[in-house]
């Protein structure tokens, strides 16, 4: 399974910018994703961004317009949501999504 090399290279971009600690970058399950202290924080699937956030950030963002449940098989994944690509041309608020997700990591313990 394919994933938007140039979403991930937006990613490389900003991520570095955006959180003081670096990000390490893995490619898994047929995607990318990017790790805080060995903590998934973001990562791509497909042309989708992943971030992961805690339940009460992820249960208020599916609120908003363009973003989705995110898991396996149908299942979705308590704290991570599916940001899809409407959502991501404003460079601003692709940032905050961003953010989000690698705050939420660099907060918690690492592994």
């Amino acid at each position: 399974m394919a994933y938007d090399h140039a979403l991930a290279e937006r990613i490389r971009e900003r991520a570095a910018v955006i959180c003081p600690i670096p990000a390490i970058e893995k490619k898994m399950f047929g995607g990318i994703a990017w790790f805080i202290g060995g903590n998934m924080a973001v990562g791509v699937s497909k042309d989708d961004l992943i971030v992961r956030m805690g339940q009460d950030a992820a249960a208020e963002a599916l609120g908003r317009p363009y973003v989705e449940p995110f898991g396996p098989a149908g299942r979705p994944m308590k704290g991570w949501v599916r940001v899809t690509p409407p959502a991501l041309q404003d460079a601003r608020v692709f940032d905050d999504w961003l953010r989000l997700g690698l705050d939420f990591a660099a907060a918690l313990p690492p592994k």
